[in-house]
């Protein structure tokens, strides 16, 4: 069997919630060993064999230590010297009052990476600030840019941050590795969330930091290139059995002349497609609420999966506008290349986690176990790793120090 590529590496984890926790769960499928440093019972943020927990800490061990205490601090410390990497998503000042601190663990172990997640970075005038995924969306413009058409901010319904700085994180990570690989020195990260997010903003980035232009809501116009059509179109109900559902759509992009000419050949070249009005993309951008109508009659009468392979042979893109069914059980493309793994649980229960997006030739990241609970793998953090005999974590454990 190939080795995973960070097989050898281990990382000390004090990261919760989504975006910290994305980073280490990245490292993990890739062979790192990640040891999740906890409150103590229950886990916090819900079921960790279910769900997005599980999800969130396969692969990972858990160790439970009361960092209040000066004998668990002692604990950690001694971890992070055994360790290549150890990673944080607090607010700057977090790691600082524990000491455990870039500054302070380099003077334990020279080579240490450090990287501090935090939502608005260690320096600035508001680096203090606590945040959440939608907080941070709202900083960097999201919210006002998915707005209702009467210009009320939306949103995300999912905090997009999170996994911007939890990929940002795992990329941050691997730089800092191959650095002290080349020159045997560590280093801190100073990682901003608001910055990660805000960088993947698209277009209306350039267009507010260029242009100093305000921005409003894009609705589904599009923003890398004009387009029309351009949008998302209600398709025929899907049937399966007795069940009826109704709400099919399919989103179509068409960009430039040539593809607006295989697109009517595709759709049968109906008689409004030779209208004057739509001759030039100019045109059918200045008429596209009439073409749209027109689209939308041709799409009612057909389910959403045959339009798509339709359009797409013709080499327009097109796409199904999924729901959860869709994504889990139907799509042909995810289930062929497993994106969907099964994990086993100790009482032999199974569930289903995220894939990898990426296979690597040599050796890709694998998932190879479901989520630990808290403190599960106390006896070979404390014992085997450090060390310690039964007797003396019984006392640590009786005294608080190591919680369960």
């Amino acid at each position: 069997m190939s080795r995973r590529p960070l097989e050898g590496i281990r990382v000390l984890d004090f990261t919760w919630v989504v975006a910290g926790p994305v980073a280490t769960r990245i490292l993990a499928d890739h062979g790192a060993q990640v040891i999740k440093i906890e409150r103590g019972s229950p886990a916090p943020l819900g079921n960790r064999k279910l769900g997005l927990q599980c999800d969130l800490h396969r692969g990972k061990l858990s160790a439970a230590i009361n960092m209040s205490d000066p004998r668990g601090l002692e604990l950690a410390r001694r971890l992070a010297e055994k360790s290549d990497l150890v990673i944080d998503n607090f607010s700057a000042r977090v790691m600082r009052g524990w000491g455990m601190d870039y500054e302070s663990l380099r003077a334990l172990k020279p080579d240490i990476i450090c990287i501090s997640m935090s939502g608005l970075g260690h320096t600035g005038p508001r680096s203090s600030y606590v945040s959440y995924g939608p907080t941070l969306q709202a900083l960097s413009g999201f919210t006002l840019l998915m707005a209702e058409n009467d210009g009320t901010p939306a949103g995300y319904g999912y905090s997009y941050a999170d996994m911007c700085g939890g990929y940002t994180g795992a990329l941050a990570a691997l730089a800092a590795l191959w650095h002290r690989r080349r020159t045997g020195q560590g280093q801190f990260v100073d990682l901003s969330q608001f910055e990660a997010v805000t960088a993947v903003i698209g277009p209306a980035l350039l267009d507010i930091s260029v242009n100093a232009r305000e921005q409003t809501s894009f609705g589904y116009d599009s923003q890398e290139a004009p387009a029309a059509p351009h949008g998302v179109y209600r398709c025929a109900p899907r049937r399966d059995g007795e069940t009826v559902d109704d709400d099919r759509w399919i989103a179509i992009s068409v960009h430039t002349q040539a593809e607006w000419d295989r697109f009517v050949v595709a759709i049968g070249s109906p008689e409004w497609t030779s209208d004057a009005k739509f001759r030039t993309l100019f045109l059918r951008m200045r008429n596209r609420d009439e073409l749209d109508a027109h689209l939308s009659e041709w799409t009612r009468e057909r389910s959403a999966e045959d339009a798509m392979e339709l359009l797409q042979d013709a080499r327009i893109a097109a796409g199904v506008v999924e729901n959860g069914i869709d994504l889990c059980e139907r799509d042909p493309q995810l289930r062929d290349r497993g994106f969907w793994p099964t994990v086993r649980n100790p009482n032999g229960a199974s569930t289903h986690v995220t894939g990898i997006p990426f296979k690597i030739s040599s050796g890709s990241g694998e998932v190879r176990a479901t989520a630990p609970e808290v403190g599960a793998d106390a006896d070979y953090v404390f014992g085997e790793l450090l060390g310690l005999s039964r007797e003396e974590r019984d006392r640590l454990a009786a005294a608080g120090a190591i919680l369960t």
